[in-house]
């Protein structure tokens, strides 16, 4: 299984609670979020990277010849293995525990994640260089990433907060709670969430409570659920701005967050 992994005199330990045991840098990685995906090509891993999920779509030139291993929440372990990874990385929220627990039972090294705000999305970019040796990278995309943020708090926090209702699901409708990425990314580009004091980090609600909390933006990502235009017209009693947008710049870690600190401050402006 190989000893632990230190960058200095930094023990290298993940959003688990496990330290990293690994003999060597990664040379062939399996990555089992889509967002992590892209990060690992910024970094230079594309050729590492032997197995991806279903839903790892970019970038696509780089991705196109990758084995695929099945879905976030449903991987064939069986085929994981098969590929003899010396490293695997995983999320909280994304991938479940018992699937990492089987991964390290077999002495493969899982490394997870977790990041819930913009500034955590921006370290785990630095994380993930220490972790696969690729820290001179990381660090310069990483500190692109750390200047836009700054400025992007510095000009949104001279306008009043815009709020904005974030759908991720229909029938029934949901949201996002104060306690998740989209909520910080919303917030450090210049929106209010309405639902932010409900406490279930991704509430339920109707329409009509939707309508209560008055809105100035509505939001209508195109992931988890695919909205289309044809949802529009259910918010037409909100007397909202509604907006079909691309998911990805809100829910993305790495790299992405540059994207989402040029646009979103723009699509929620007054």
């Amino acid at each position: 299984m190989g000893g632990l992994r230190e960058v200095g005199d930094v023990r290298l330990v993940d959003a688990s609670g496990t330290a990293l045991r690994s003999a060597h840098p990664p040379r062939r990685i399996v990555s089992l979020i889509p967002s992590t995906t892209e990060t690992l090509c910024a970094l230079g891993l594309a050729d590492a990277l032997v197995g991806i999920t279903v839903y790892c779509r970019e970038p696509a030139v780089l991705l196109r010849d990758k084995t695929r291993i099945g879905g976030e929440k449903d991987p064939d372990l069986a085929k994981i293995r098969a590929l003899d990874p010396d490293l695997v990385i995983a999320n909280v929220e994304e991938n479940h525990a018992e699937h990492v627990a089987t991964l390290r039972a077999w002495g493969i090294p899982v490394w997870v994640t977790y990041p819930r705000t913009v500034a955590e999305g921006i370290a785990m970019v630095r994380e993930l260089g220490a972790v696969t040796d690729t820290a001179a990278r990381a660090t310069a995309i990483a500190s692109e990433l750390d200047e836009l943020y700054a400025a992007t708090r510095a000009r949104v926090e001279r306008r009043p907060p815009v709020t904005v209702f974030y759908a991720i699901w229909r029938d029934p409708y949901m949201t996002i709670g104060r306690d998740t990425y989209v909520h910080d990314m919303l917030s450090v580009c210049g929106g209010a969430n309405v639902f932010a004091d409900r406490p279930e980090r991704y509430p339920t609600v109707t329409l009509d409570e939707i309508v209560a909390r008055r809105p100035a933006v509505i939001l209508l990502p195109d992931e988890p659920f695919r909205f289309r235009p044809a949802h529009v017209g259910d918010f037409a009693a909100c007397g909202a701005r509604v907006q079909l947008v691309d998911g990805k710049p809100f829910s993305w870690h790495g790299p992405r967050i540059a994207e989402a600190l040029r646009s979103i401050p723009a699509l929620l402006a007054p």
